[in-house]
């Protein structure tokens, strides 16, 4: 069977699971990986065995290498992007795409004119939990979607990272960590998105680091902590979400719930793969749901795997965690703070398709 050979540029935490997944997938091979400090990328050459410890020139140089994964730092998602499809290389990010829309619109530019995809997290929907819910939908089970609810609500990373700085920095915030995974799930549930509104707000000008090694520590909050948004979609359906590292106490909410016209569909923490699917008709209590699709576990890399499936078979809808998807959940980040800012509803410039739904039976 084919493969695509793949390299990764950034050897940090969230690396190894890239590393552990990448070759359980029919279609991918993991060559190379690289990073700013060599000793890093040797390191994890030598945990996974990976045939080679690149610095980036050297990865970007190598002739073999068909697909890159950057899981640098979002300030660089970028430039490194763009890097790796100017070396004539696909590209596939950790979320977000970028950090603003520019970055996010320039990166999809260079990709078109270098005829190259362009791929980034979260695929977390195409997991079994998300993907049955497709399904159900689909299928009709609730009848059409009319409403959806979504909330991330916690206290705050300071709590537990142990470098928490980032997420009170600019381009940090609740909104623009967690939110790539509620807005693509709706986005896969409901359709692209026609216009957002919100409200944001900072509870706690500064905060004190709880976690170990910087206990004690303050941080001085120079983003909104808590963004709570309405998004019309095209489909007619209306959404609210709520983010927000400003809930001391935690929530019951359920993390996203979507409303028909003949039912409700409880659908599962978008940041997994799995997860339990809860039905509800009538005046009747939610019931489980079996799972109507595999991929359950932490199966990231499952759309680097999808696009590698595209670009062997020349099936564009396969690529599912697509750019212009990203950059539409990009700009919809956004949108919310401009709302906010402007008191205004924010319209939205980008569309996207909404992701084909994965067949019960794909094996990537």
């Amino acid at each position: 069977m084919s493969k695509m050979k793949v390299g990764i540029i950034g050897c940090g935490n969230i690396s190894a699971a890239y590393m552990k997944n990448i070759p359980n997938y029919a279609h991918l091979e993991l060559l190379a990986c690289a990073d700013i400090d060599v000793s890093k990328a040797e390191a994890r050459a030598e945990e996974f065995g990976i045939t080679h410890a690149y610095t980036v020139e050297q990865l970007l140089a190598d002739p073999q290498v068909d697909i890159v994964i950057n899981l640098t730092i979002p300030a660089v998602h970028a430039a490194v992007c763009i890097q790796i499809l100017e070396a004539g290389k696909h590209a596939y990010v950790e979320k977000p795409l970028a950090v603003t829309r520019e970055e996010g619109l320039q990166i999809l530019e260079v990709a078109k004119r270098k005829g190259l995809l362009i791929g980034s997290a979260p695929d977390t929907f195409l997991g079994g939990g998300i993907q049955t819910c497709v399904k159900l939908i689909q299928d009709g089970w609730i009848g059409t979607p009319i409403a959806a609810t979504a909330f991330m609500m916690g206290k705050g990373h300071e709590h537990w990272h142990p470098d928490p700085e980032f997420y009170y920095a600019k381009g940090g915030g609740p909104m623009f960590d967690m939110g790539p995974y509620y807005l693509t799930a709706l986005v896969a549930l409901l359709g692209p998105i026609r216009r957002v509104t919100g409200s944001t707000g900072v509870s706690f000008p500064e905060r004190t680091i709880s976690s170990e090694k910087k206990r004690g520590q303050k941080i001085q909050v120079e983003t909104p902590t808590h963004v709570a948004g309405v998004l019309d979609f095209h489909s007619g359906a209306i959404a609210t979400l709520v983010t927000s590292f400003d809930i001391m106490a935690g929530t019951g909410l359920p993390n996203i719930e979507i409303y028909g016209s003949h039912g409700s569909l409880r659908v599962p923490d978008p940041n997994t793969f799995g997860g339990q699917v809860l039905i509800r008709k009538g005046g009747s209590e939610y019931e489980p749901i079996p799972l109507s699709h595999g991929y359950k576990d932490n199966n990231r890399g499952l759309g680097v795997a999808a696009m590698a499936q595209s670009l062997l078979t020349s099936d564009n809808s396969a690529h599912r965690a697509n750019g212009e998807l990203a950059y539409h959940v990009l700009e919809a980040m956004h949108g919310f703070h401009d709302a906010s800012d402007s008191g205004q509803h924010y319209v939205m410039k980008s569309s996207c398709e909404k992701p084909a739904a994965m067949n019960p039976l794909t094996v990537l």
